[in-house]
């Protein structure tokens, strides 16, 4: 059994334990052993221990649960959003925008009120109204999907989307330039379609032109 021999103690003993979640000693969801055990396998004391442990609990992976123990949370220290998305491609970020704006599209339309039909209006007008540049153009139609999410009424999926979607804004001006819409009355009309689809509460019909309009998008920049 691996014992911590260098300073500091609380940070080796974390990734220590953290080393062994990793190689599948405890699995998401199990219970580690106490205090006295696990202090002892790793060569600390408890209160060093606890320290690591609060470390973990910090970063997710574990979480202290009053009078039941620690418990295994996350099998790894989830890296933040900044540094997925510097690493993901174009691609990568429009199938993620395919399973959030599907969802938030099906929600939208069993969700939507008066007041998000018009902003949705609003986004749609001025998106069909943009002029010749590639920015304007882009930036209206993201204002536009994002009248759809905020009309699921779900914080989560909303953060989701303003988490990434700017970050895509570059890639997608500087492929639409290299790649322009090759029709673009059409792509318009996926937008109206999927409209419809949240004004008439078809909740069905709304995840599924989303998932084309998107979809079809990622084929034309690939």
């Amino acid at each position: 059994m691996a014992h911590v021999q260098r300073y500091p103690l609380a940070a080796q003993a974390a990734e220590l334990l953290l080393t062994r979640i990793r190689a599948g000693e405890w699995q998401l969801g199990h219970k580690l052993p106490g205090e006295t055990t696990l202090a002892a396998q790793l060569g600390v004391g408890r209160s060093t221990l606890r320290e690591a442990i609060r470390e973990l609990a910090g970063k997710g992976v574990l979480e202290s649960r009053q009078g039941a123990g620690v418990f295994v949370t996350a099998l790894d220290i989830t890296e933040d959003w900044d540094a997925v998305l510097r690493r993901a491609d174009i691609v990568t970020v429009l199938e993620a925008r395919i399973a959030i704006e599907a969802e938030g599209a099906a929600l939208a339309a069993a969700r939507r009120t008066p007041a998000d039909l018009r902003a949705m209006w609003r986004a749609l007008s001025a998106r069909a109204e943009a002029g010749n540049s590639v920015e304007e153009l882009v930036d209206a139609d993201t204002a536009f999907h994002r009248t759809v999410v905020a009309a699921s009424h779900n914080d989560v999926l909303a953060g989701m989307f303003d988490a990434f979607v700017p970050r895509l804004r570059h890639a997608m001006v500087d492929m639409l330039r290299i790649r322009p819409l090759p029709d673009p009355s059409a792509d318009h009309l996926a937008h109206e379609v999927l409209l419809d689809a949240v004004r008439k509460r078809d909740a069905v019909a709304a995840a599924a032109a989303s998932r084309i309009h998107l979809s079809a998008l990622k084929e034309t920049l690939t």
